[in-house]
């Protein structure tokens, strides 16, 4: 007789921001396109798998407090199910028939069968139709890292439904099948996504450069320039400018050095040095987005105002650099500062974006005469979120599924 039992299981997972930008390596049809496919380094690139969603180059990333950006997931199977396994994000149905999505759920469903295999005590969950429920408390597919964080939330509610024992570490390889940066969302605090070498994938996965506790004094001020959803989705982007770019290739080679220099930063807790490194990658990034053939463009001029307002703050404290401007591919500006030049960064922006909502103001605003960029920021800023660094993905017990199986009424 079949096991008519609801099991359920529910996590929230983080967004992550990264400070060292990653692209994914271009497809072979990509490469054959190229004009300088002979170089080595597209050569290597050509050997690995497309299907694992493998990067150019290893990133490093702040995961954020979930406090103020997270996603939260209910993963549940039933033998009352009819199947096919079915998503339902913020509301609306959503599809698992993905490459991506498929990837993911085979592999989780092969370690459930596993250890249904080595203990027949077990109920056998691996073949029972999935049903999961999942929302953002921030707008979905706007440059936010939502892929991240929901990819993250679904690998771990679905590994907790199963009751699997790999580490985060591990389950980071099946979370990258799905969107490269929700493998970093699998961990807390300092986190670096390593390029590796296996032509499998094997060795491409999250680790912790340090934890949220090592440095709890980062701080990050997001500003929503828009809530649209992207022109140009990041991995369509990404694969554009690998395989187009001549920047690009340039970037490859100084990117490694980049991440030594990071991570030395972030372990000596130098934010001067985290700054500068921040603010010229993500500058670099985007250089190589309007390198690509055709070019794409994911800031505009509400982010350029953010940028001028950083580099004159910066260029004009007695204290050096107090802040860095990063852009993922979107043009929400996130700005990292510490806790130490708080006063001088929520003030510098306290008159300009006072009113928003999300704004807490610090009372510290500065007197000073407005100017084009502080006027391009308060007409084109919809909503501000500030926040810290945080920790990775959590067990709830707030179910979005009910005992019958149900969405409940919540889920947008």
């Amino acid at each position: 007789m079949a096991d008519p039992k609801i099991y359920r299981a529910s996590t929230t997972a983080p967004v992550n921001i990264a400070v060292i930008k990653y692209s994914r390596s271009p497809s072979f049809a990509q490469l054959i396109h190229y004009r300088d496919t002979d170089c080595q380094t597209y050569r290597y690139w050509g050997k690995r798998d497309p299907r694992l969603n493998l990067p150019t180059n290893s990133s490093l990333s702040v995961t954020l407090s979930q406090r103020d950006l997270r996603t939260h997931t209910t993963a549940s199977c039933s033998s009352t199910y009819a199947g096919p396994d079915s998503l339902l994000l913020n509301g609306a149905d959503q599809s698992l028939e993905t490459p991506r999505s498929i990837a993911c759920l085979k592999s989780l469903r092969s370690l459930r069968a596993e250890l249904e295999a080595n203990n027949t005590s077990l109920p056998t969950l691996s073949t029972l139709p999935l049903r999961i429920v999942s929302k953002n408390n921030f707008p979905t597919a706007a440059g936010l890292a939502s892929s991240a964080a929901g990819f993250a939330a679904l690998i771990r509610a679905i590994a907790n439904l199963y009751e699997l024992p790999q580490p985060p570490e591990d389950l980071s390889l099946i979370a990258r099948q799905g969107s490269g940066s929700a493998c970093r969302s699998l961990l807390g605090g300092y986190v670096a996504w390593d390029v590796g070498h296996a032509d499998d994938g094997s060795d491409s996965k999250a680790r912790i450069v340090a934890s949220k506790e090592h440095w709890p004094e980062m701080r990050a001020l997001i500003l929503v320039v828009s809530a649209e959803k992207k022109a140009v989705s990041s991995t369509a982007g990404m694969q554009a400018t690998v395989a187009t770019s001549e920047l690009f290739k340039a970037r490859v080679q100084v990117v490694p050095g980049r991440m030594k220099e990071m991570e030395d930063a972030i372990k000596r807790k130098d934010f001067a040095k985290f700054a500068r490194l921040t603010m010229k990658d993500s500058n670099n990034f985007h250089a190589c987005c309007l390198d690509t053939e055709p070019p794409i463009r994911y800031t505009n001029d509400v982010s350029w105002a953010a940028m001028q307002v950083v580099e004159d703050m910066n260029k004009t404290s007695s204290e050096g650099d107090v802040a860095a401007y990063t852009f993922d591919a979107g043009p929400n500006a996130v700005i990292y500062y510490t806790t130490d030049n708080r006063s001088v960064v929520e003030g510098r922006f306290d008159g300009v974006l006072t009113g928003k909502e999300g704004w807490v103001s610090s009372g510290n605003g500065l007197k000073r005469e407005p100017n084009h960029a502080d006027e391009t920021l308060r007409n084109g800023i919809s909503r501000v979120i500030m926040t810290s660094v945080g920790d990775g993905p959590v067990n709830i017990q707030d179910h979005l599924i009910n005992e019958k199986g149900e969405a409940s009424e919540s889920t947008t």
